[in-house]
C-alpha cells in the first residue's frame, strides 16, 4: 500500500508499478513525517534501525529517528558513521553488514551517494530489503539495482536489490549543499551521452536498446534538466523535477538490472580517476563533478564522429592497425602504474575484445548504416556549448582544472578508460576506426 501522503507525478508513478524491487515512493514537502507510515506498510512487525553519517543524521536522520521511536519502531540506537574518511568502499559495507548481523532489524538508510550504496550492500550480504531516506538531488543510485563500491582499488558495481521504498522530502533536499545537488543535475546529464553510447551499440549489435527502459529515461529527461539556475538557486520546484529525473534513471537501471541506462563513456572517466585515487586540494571531488566533465570530454568525441565522413571509412587501414588481445595487455601494462588497475584492464580488455573477422562486420555495418546512426545522435545529442551553459548554471564544473585534471591527463583519461570496462561507448568506436588518436588530438588544438 503506498505511503497515504504521495502524490508521484505521473511518470514516477509509472515507473513505480513496474518496479521490480521498490514498492513505495515518496517525494514531497515535509513528508519526513511519514516515515512511520511508510515503514510499516513494507515491513509490518518488524523494527527499524537508522544508518547514517554525521550530516546526514543533522538533516534528516534525527528527525526520521524521532518520528519511527514515537511509535516504537526504533529499539536500537542510530548507527552514525564518524570516520571523516567516509567512502563508497568495502571496508565500510563490512563494518556495517558486522553492525547489521547483531539484530534482524531493517536498515534505514538517512543520506544520499555512499550511505545508500553500503547499506544497499550491506543489506543484501544480511539478507534483507531496507529504507531509503534521501538528503539531496545528488545521484541516481535513490531507486537503483547494484552499488557502485571500490574493492581492491577498482570502482566495481556489487549487484544487489533497490530499497523496498524510499522517502525523499523536499525541504531537506532544497537546504543540502548546492555542490550537492549540483552533482545530481551532473549525474543526470550524464544520460544524455549514456544514450548515445547506447544508440552505437544498438546500431552495431553490441547492446540492443530496451525500449521500455529507454522511455523510463528519456521521455521526461529534458524537462528535468531545464532549469539548471533553478537547481542553483534551490528552487523546489527545479529540484523536485531533478529529483524525479533522478528517481526514473534508478528505475531505469531497476528495470534492467544494469547501469546501462544510466552510464556511458562519461562515467567511465570518473570510475578511472577514482580507481587512481585522485583529489583535488586533498579532497576527493564528488562522482557528479568528476561524470560533468566526463559528459563534457564524451559529447564533444562524439562530435568528433558526427563531423567525420566514416561512409568513406577505410576498413582495411582500421583492421590492419587493430592490435591483438596480447598487444591490449600489453599496452595496459605499460599505460597504469597501479596493479589493481591494470588487473581490472586486463579482464575488461579479455571480454571486450574482438577478433578481426568480427571487426570487419561491425565496421561494415557502421560504414552502410553511418548516415542514420549520424542523425540519430545528432537528433539525440545536446551540442557542446549549450551542454556547458547548463551544467555551469547549475553550479557543476565545466572545465577539467576545476576538479583538479590537467588537460593533459584528460588527453590520457580518453584512452586509458576505454580499457577499465567491457561496456561498449563512443570511445570503443573511436579506437575501432583506427582513428581514435586523430579524433583526440583534434580535441586539444
Amino acid at each position: 500500500m503506498p505511503t497515504q501522503n504521495t502524490q508521484l507525478d505521473p511518470v514516477l508513478q509509472k515507473a513505480l508499478a513496474a518496479a521490480n524491487d521498490t514498492k513505495d515512493l515518496s517525494v514531497g514537502h515535509g513528508n519526513l513525517q511519514f516515515a512511520a507510515e511508510m515503514f510499516r506498510n513494507l515491513f509490518p512487525n518488524k523494527t527499524a534501525f537508522i544508518i547514517a553519517d554525521q550530516n546526514t543524521y543533522k538533516a534528516a536522520g534525527e528527525t526520521v529517528y524521532q518520528v519511527l521511536s514515537q511509535v516504537g519502531l526504533c529499539e536500537s540506537e542510530p548507527f552514525i558513521i564518524t570516520d571523516p574518511s567516509l567512502y563508497a568502499e568495502f571496508r565500510f559495507v563490512d563494518i556495517i553488514t558486522d553492525v547489521l548481523k547483531q539484530h534482524n532489524a531493517i536498515p534505514v538508510a538517512v543520506g544520499s551517494g555512499t550511505i545508500n550504496d553500503l547499506v544497499k550492500l550491506a543489506s543484501h550480504y544480511t539478507n534483507r530489503p531496507y529504507m531509503c531516506v534521501a538528503t539531496a538531488a545528488s545521484m541516481d543510485g535513490y531507486t537503483a539495482y547494484g552499488a557502485s563500491i571500490t574493492k581492491h582499488g577498482s570502482k566495481q558495481t556489487f549487484f544487489c536489490p533497490a530499497p523496498r521504498c524510499v522517502l525523499a522530502d523536499l525541504d531537506v533536499i532544497c537546504n543540502a549543499p548546492k555542490p550537492m545537488n549540483a552533482s545530481g543535475y551532473a549525474d543526470l546529464m550524464a544520460k544524455v551521452t549514456a544514450g548515445a553510447d547506447w544508440i552505437i551499440a544498438d546500431a552495431l549489435g553490441f547492446e540492443p536498446i530496451d525500449q521500455n527502459v529507454w522511455a523510463t529515461v528519456h521521455d521526461s529527461l529534458m524537462q528535468a534538466l531545464e532549469d539548471p539556475q533553478g537547481v542553483q538557486r534551490g528552487d523546489s520546484i527545479a529540484l523536485e523535477k531533478l529529483t524525479t529525473g533522478l528517481m526514473m534513471g534508478g528505475f531505469a537501471m531497476q528495470a534492467h538490472q544494469t547501469s546501462r541506462p544510466a552510464s556511458g563513456a562519461e562515467h567511465q572517466f570518473s570510475h578511472l580517476w577514482d580507481m587512481q585515487h585522485h583529489t583535488h586540494d586533498n579532497i576527493t571531488p564528488s562522482h557528479g563533478f568528476k561524470v560533468s566533465i566526463g559528459t563534457i570530454a564524451s559529447t564533444k568525441l562524439h562530435q568528433a564522429l558526427i563531423s567525420d565522413n566514416l561512409e568513406a571509412l577505410d576498413i582495411d587501414a582500421a583492421l590492419q592497425k587493430y592490435p591483438t588481445i596480447k598487444d591490449e595487455i600489453e599496452l595496459a601494462n605499460n599505460t597504469f602504474d597501479i596493479d589493481d588497475i591494470k588487473t581490472v584492464a586486463h579482464e575488461e580488455l579479455k571480454i571486450k575484445h574482438i577478433l578481426t573477422p568480427q571487426l570487419k562486420v561491425v565496421l561494415t555495418t557502421l560504414k552502410n548504416n553511418w548516415p542514420l546512426i549520424r542523425t540519430k545522435l545528432q537528433n539525440h545529442l545536446l551540442d557542446a556549448e549549450t551542454l556547458i551553459a547548463k551544467l555551469n548554471g547549475a553550479g557543476a564544473p565545466t572545465t577539467p582544472q576545476q576538479i583538479g585534471i590537467t588537460p593533459q591527463r584528460l588527453h590520457d583519461t580518453y584512452h586509458e578508460a576505454r580499457m577499465i570496462r567491457r561496456r561498449f561507448t563512443v570511445l570503443d568506436l573511436a579506437f575501432m576506426t583506427g582513428k581514435m588518436n586523430t579524433y583526440v588530438d583534434s580535441l586539444f588544438t
